[in-house]
């Protein structure tokens, strides 16, 4: 059984559609997978057990992307493509069966409208993997040696990232003897290109309890370095995506995006924003979707340390909830 699975672009919309494949693979334990998917996401998928082949899609005038990718398979005899971008490839393609998302605007997580796609009625928690060389990395990045706050300062939109400075603020507090950690080391992750964003938060933290993984490290590395972390605070990205899938509490801090759509989902999740909500922004008379400046400065620092005290507290609580589910047996591809 051959399964072509179309997923997103983004690393963020990528990791809330591994739910959907992991359950896909759950009951089809046999079926080879193939993954189509934006070339920055390409590396979610390499480390997956059942998963032959990825094909990144990298962006091409006049859609020719798309084309690109149907000729890589439409020759193929595929028992099923799951199509999570809704485009016209999973109609073209012959398949015995076929699912493709369609829009909606319904107030709900994107993970329940991913579910739909297979009629199912509950949310899939985001599943990711990595393979024993990016665990091993990951302990060397991060050695034993006690607790570590995990913090993603950047994002994709300068509206949406949350000042260096509170951020640094916040770090201070949450790792002070008083604090939920204290003491503990901080992990600053970005990507290469997002370096300099990140640089206030580097330059905040004491060179002794610093780990810069600024750039420099693969997706599947970086996820095994959440999943050696304490706690993740950050803003609407990709990398809380990842987080909250490492099953570490994990804070994600909003603005300009919803965390109804959006925010971190599991027992070990939160979100938090300013006394605005994502409409009073977005609704605005003067917003402005081009903008670069943060929108976010309503959202105090003190309110963030309180929110981070609150999902630390309750952490315990949540272990038994009923979202996490058995993994996926690991497996050689065929």
């Amino acid at each position: 059984m051959r399964i072509l699975f179309i997923t997103a672009s983004r690393i963020g919309d990528a990791v809330l559609s591994t739910g959907v494949l992991s359950h896909l693979a759950e009951r089809h334990p046999s079926a080879r997978f193939t993954v189509a998917c934006g070339q920055a996401a390409a590396g979610l998928f390499r480390a997956a057990p059942f998963v032959e082949a990825v094909i990144p899609m990298v962006k091409r005038k006049r859609a020719g992307h798309w084309i690109d990718l149907w000729r890589r398979t439409v020759t193929r005899p595929w028992s099923m493509v799951v199509d999570l971008r809704g485009s016209a490839i999973g109609w073209l393609l012959p398949t015995l069966r076929r699912r493709i998302v369609t829009s909606s605007w319904e107030p709900r997580h994107r993970l329940l409208h991913l579910a739909s796609v297979l009629g199912l009625g509950e949310a899939m928690p985001p599943r990711l993997w990595a393979g024993e060389a990016e665990r091993e990395r990951a302990g060397h990045l991060i050695p034993d040696g006690g607790p570590v706050l995990a913090v993603g300062p950047t994002a994709n939109w300068g509206a949406k990232q949350w000042p260096g400075g509170r951020f640094a603020e916040v770090i201070a507090r949450l790792t002070a003897p008083d604090g939920i950690l204290p003491g503990a080391r901080v992990a600053v992750f970005a990507s290469a290109d997002e370096r300099a964003k990140a640089q206030p938060v580097l330059d905040a933290v004491p060179s002794g309890r610093l780990i810069d993984l600024a750039g420099g490290i693969d997706l599947a590395t970086a996820y095994a370095c959440l999943e050696r972390s304490a706690f993740y605070l950050g803003n609407d990205s990709g990398l809380m995506h990842m987080a909250a899938a490492a099953g570490i509490p994990t804070l994600g801090l909003f603005g300009p995006s919803s965390e109804v759509f959006y925010g971190p989902f599991g027992p070990h999740a939160a979100s938090v924003r300013g006394p605005r909500s994502f409409e009073d922004i977005c609704h605005a008379p003067d917003f402005d979707h081009r903008s670069q400046n943060c929108m976010m400065l309503d959202l105090e620092a003190g309110r963030v340390v309180e929110a981070a005290r609150s999902l630390w507290t309750r952490r315990a609580g949540c272990a038994t909830s009923a979202l996490p589910r058995e993994p996926v047996p690991e497996r050689k591809a065929p």
